[in-house]
């Protein structure tokens, strides 16, 4: 299917250009565009961290994230790179590998272990992807916890009308194509593929925060704003349009986000996103009661 019709479509402003820095996360250096001084937070998402690319090996293996629980939003990971193995409290157990993604819904809880499987850590290779928390709201966040695994191979692809950018339909929609995931709250979520001198439209609702991140290249967006490594990767728009335009200045990957606000307060400690501090307690209570289920190390 083609994109890019020639039409009148009004540009969403930007709301603010953010950084990418690196942060310390334990033995882990990765960029954090959400949350920063800057930009708390894009309702309804909460954080998203870029890992990688880091090269692995048995001598070097640092993203071997034990079991750990989550309660009241969806952490989400895109693999762009590598190839993680995925173990949760529900039994579930799979191979996540380059280009899928792997969307769980914490709910009222669940435990989950990744790291790189024992044979890609055994030959060595690199590892990159995309975490995301995105919140549920609070009539949902006590909902039975849900996995759901897409391959790469099993999206959909909007192709621009010159052919030179792939937009991955993960969730959500774009013109009349649907994405694999079933999610909770309206939400896309669109990973971009652009060679040199594409160029496309991407079209969401006006009832949508959008944000758009850049792992790799550099691309203009509404012929203005230059989203360049290092310098400007992230971008939040306004809702006041009917999407933007991106044109590749280089070969280039990107992440589009967007999804329907809540407008319901935030209260966030470790592993748990709920709406009071009260309810954070009472999670913490919960995992160590064993009501989230239980998953044995590896």
């Amino acid at each position: 299917m083609e994109t890019n019709k020639k039409s009148e479509m009004k540009h969403n402003t930007i709301h603010k250009i953010g950084r990418s820095d690196m942060v310390n996360m334990g033995p882990i250096r990765l960029r954090q565009p959400l949350p920063t001084q800057q930009i708390e937070m894009v309702d309804p998402f909460v954080l998203l961290h870029h890992y990688g690319p880091y090269k692995i090996s048995e001598e070097s293996n640092p993203f071997d994230l034990g079991p750990h629980p989550h309660r009241g939003f969806e952490p989400i990971t895109f693999l762009i790179e590598g190839e993680q193995l995925h173990r949760d409290s529900l039994g579930n157990e799979s191979v996540v590998k380059a280009g899928d993604v792997q969307w769980t819904t914490a709910g009222r809880g669940i435990i989950h272990a990744e790291a790189p499987t024992k044979d890609f850590v055994k030959r060595g290779g690199t590892i990159e992807g995309i975490q995301l928390w995105l919140n549920l709201p609070a009539e949902k966040k006590m909902m039975a916890a849900n996995y759901q695994h897409a391959k790469h191979k099993d999206f959909r692809i909007v192709t621009s009308a010159d052919g030179k950018i792939e937009t991955k339909i993960i969730a959500g929609q774009l013109n009349e194509t649907y994405g694999r995931i079933a999610t909770q709250t309206p939400v896309n979520a669109f990973m971009i593929t652009a060679k040199a001198e594409g160029l496309t439209t991407i079209a969401f609702s006006k009832s949508q925060h959008g944000m758009l991140y850049l792992l790799k290249g550099k691309i203009s967006v509404n012929g203005l704003e230059v989203l360049e490594l290092n310098k400007s990767q992230f971008i939040t728009f306004n809702q006041d349009g009917d999407g933007f335009t991106i044109e590749a200045e280089s070969d280039s990957l990107l992440l589009f986000l967007s999804g329907e606000p809540f407008n319901e307060p935030v209260s966030t400690y470790g592993p748990y996103v709920m709406n009071t501090q009260t309810e954070i307690m009472e999670a913490m209570r919960d995992y160590q009661m064993g009501k989230m289920g239980f998953l044995p190390a590896n």
